[in-house]
């Protein structure tokens, strides 16, 4: 299983497109590593740095509709290649959602209040993630601050999850 645990970054924005995550004209890339220095670079935010910004970060909190786009794997892959491997957004696009988990990443999704929360609490701040998995539990820190919240997942996608993706999951059960 991935470590999920780590710094945090916070994109506070809704509808990030995969081409924003990673975008088309990298998708020539033969290798996962090739496109690492690519992640979120057109992604516009008000001070966001991308080669600043995501150093040592392991997750990424934002808004809605995260991952919406095109269906292509580049995109967990872009997050992956760099630490980053959880994500935690009100909502996800379908596809992106499930190719983080055939990845054997972790797709988080909390409601718009938990988000807000989140938000208010710790976005401008150094933050740090710990996952409890077995319990289904996030805890965020960050300068005194800490707070818990629960999630969820489908059975089958905390198998992917735990076996490390979709590839790592056939070769045990087929």
């Amino acid at each position: 299983m991935k470590d999920f645990n780590g710094k945090v970054l916070f994109l506070d924005r809704s509808d990030i497109n995969t081409d924003e995550i990673i975008p088309a004209r990298y998708l020539t890339e033969v290798t996962k590593e090739a496109l690492k220095p690519y992640l979120l670079e057109d992604l516009e935010l008000p001070g966001f740095v991308p080669s600043r910004d995501i150093q040592e970060k392991k997750a990424v909190i934002s808004r809605s509709n995260f991952g919406c786009g095109s269906s292509r794997e580049h995109a967990p892959w872009a997050f992956e290649v760099n630490g980053i491997n959880v994500v935690i957004a009100e909502n996800f696009a379908r596809i992106f959602r499930q190719n983080m988990f055939n990845c054997g990443m972790l797709a988080v999704e909390l409601s718009r209040e938990e988000i807000e929360g989140i938000f208010t609490d710790f976005a401008g701040e150094e933050t740090s993630l710990s996952v409890d998995f077995e319990q289904r539990r996030l805890y965020l820190e960050s300068k005194g601050k800490k707070a818990v919240y629960p999630f969820s997942l489908t059975g089958f996608d905390a198998d992917l999850i735990t076996a490390g993706g979709w590839v790592a999951y056939a070769d045990i059960n087929y």
